[in-house]
């Protein structure tokens, strides 16, 4: 490690170059600016290195994470020259690790604003749902050292404004018509018999809240079902903090927990609990899918539209992701819950992100009217009580359309799409509407949640449960999923009926609810013949 003073750097180490595609636009609904953050203040941010040969094409069967590691990560050399780069200009390298390609550095923030060739203000503004909150913010793009010239793809989290919202909705519960317990919709849609999650973890990101024993003592029990175990990691200091938010993160958290133990309830349960910023994400789901043992899906609740998100961030997010497939971890994430336009407001239809990511399991959501004794299903529409009540869907606007939905992304009329229709989302969905949705508990009161935020963890359940039945894990599921062709795929509920706004249902996939719900022993038989 050099002993220099950054001001005793060589010319060559102190100068800089521009960060593609880190240009950060001004946050939303500003209210109040407080002025530059304290110079003095010790802040953390995660760095991203180049890849050191280009994952671009997934294998057929998972690798491990030191193959990912030699093959895919971070050169030997990348990664000295930068942890010996950003020593020498007197930061902290709180870790490195090449597998991830990650350096999480810390450092005051007039000494990391120098490096980045940013500043950094305090102020107020309108975060993702709507709140009003306080953070760091820059906008326009970063710089980094020249030595560093495309070693360094990515910083994250000088900026530490909310990156995403939760995708649920709470109704009374005297309000709803129609709810059921997720035990009822595993019979609903057909979940494999004989199988219970035996032996598989499925893990949860959560970018706040927290849950109580108490609350999942109380509600398992009024299954008849045994609490199943959940296990808290905190990530980049994010910690299980319950009790706080009833209505808001601790109803996500209940409910992502209370899906998945419902529907797999002898599987591992991992809750990570990340500080809600590009760089937390992040973390969280390099933490979920590198873990040992590795999850067998890892369920996001959490998203944005895309155009919110800085081009690097996705790029970094999207990565990971493919990290995690090549792991053999399949990543659900929910795919909004403000119809077609994701909650925009330039009146153009956006898709939401991470669920827009090629490499992760998107997930819509229905309005179902079903029988919960027989498990018989009367009708099942797309989910649209209005323009921010609705199921995301629609066509990426930065990935380009992935193999395997080639021939099916935008081919009908009843599907309107746009001339360079990119990434369709959703892949799948499943009940979402809160006036049919999921009766859960959460902070001591029963209630009814909906949202695409529960057809994550239900997917991510029942993911689980054909991986037990089948002894394998999927990662990117997609290929066997779909069909060439415009036909209804095997193993789902063809949803026909109803749009989100801008996109309608019909034959086949479509940009409201994707291939369909799912029915899951259909889908087993059909995992079989495929494998």
């Amino acid at each position: 490690m050099s002993t220099e003073t950054p001001e005793e750097q060589r010319p060559e180490e102190t100068q800089s170059v521009p960060l593609a595609g880190s240009e950060r636009a001004p946050a939303p609904g500003v209210r109040d600016i407080h002025g530059p953050v304290d110079p003095s203040r010790r802040i953390e941010v995660t760095v991203i290195l180049r890849r050191q040969e280009e994952l671009t094409e997934l294998p057929t069967t998972p690798i491990s994470r030191d193959e990912l590691a030699s093959r895919y990560g971070a050169s030997a050399a990348d990664l000295s020259l930068a942890v010996r780069t950003f020593s020498g200009l007197g930061l902290e390298v709180i870790d490195s690790d090449a597998a991830s390609r990650r350096i999480r550095l810390a450092g005051t923030v007039g000494l990391l604003s120098s490096v980045f060739g940013t500043s950094l203000d305090e102020l107020t503004s309108r975060a993702p749902d709507g709140t009003a909150v306080t953070h760091r913010h820059r906008t326009g793009g970063l710089q980094v050292p020249a030595a560093l010239d495309g070693v360094v793809v990515a910083v994250l989290g000088l900026d530490d404004r909310p990156q995403a919202r939760a995708q649920f909705r709470v109704v009374p519960l005297a309000s709803t018509g129609t709810s059921y317990t997720p035990p009822q919709l595993g019979k609903i849609y057909n979940f494999p018999d004989g199988t219970d999650g035996s032996g598989q973890t499925v893990a949860i990101l959560e970018l706040g809240g927290g849950f109580g024993q108490q609350d999942l003592d109380t509600y398992f029990q009024s299954l008849g079902i045994s609490t199943p175990t959940v296990t808290a990691v905190g990530v980049d200091g994010g910690s299980n903090q319950p009790g706080q938010d009833p209505t808001g993160a601790d109803g996500e958290v209940l409910l992502d927990i209370e899906v998945v133990g419902a529907l797999a309830p002898k599987a591992n349960i991992v809750v990570y609990f990340a500080p809600n910023t590009d760089a937390g994400f992040l973390d969280a789901i390099v933490a979920a899918s590198h873990a040992s043992p590795a999850p067998t899906s890892i369920s996001i609740s959490w998203g944005q539209s895309e155009d919110a998100w800085t081009a690097q961030a996705r790029t970094s997010f999207d990565q990971a992701m493919a990290d995690a497939a090549a792991l053999g971890v399949t990543v659900t994430a929910a795919a909004g819950d403000n119809g077609s336009s994701d909650g925009a407001t330039d009146s153009k239809d956006h898709a939401d992100f991470p669920a827009s990511s090629p490499h992760v399991l998107a997930c819509g959501g229905t309005r179902l009217q079903a029988d919960p004794a027989t498990g018989t299903i009367s009708a099942e529409t797309v989910w649209n009580d209005g323009p921010n009540s609705a199921t995301g869907g629609g066509y990426s606007d930065v990935f380009p359309v992935p193999s395997w939905q080639s021939g099916i992304v935008g081919h009908a009329k009843h599907k309107p799409a746009p001339k360079q229709a990119g990434r369709g989302v959703p892949d799948v969905s499943g009940v979402a509407d809160p006036q049919t949705g999921y009766q859960v508990r959460v902070d001591g009161k029963d209630m009814v949640i909906g949202g695409t935020s529960a057809v994550a963890p239900l997917w991510a359940a029942l993911l689980a449960r054909l991986a037990q039945a089948t002894n394998r894990r999927f990662g990117l599921i997609q290929p066997l999923l779909y069909q060439n062709g415009i036909p209804p795929a095997s193993g789902f509920h063809d949803i026909t009926s109803g749009s989100n706004g801008s996109y309608h249902a019909g034959t086949g996939w479509d940009p409201c609810t994707g291939l369909g719900s799912p029915d899951g022993q259909a889908l087993l038989a059909l995992l079989e013949a495929r494998s």
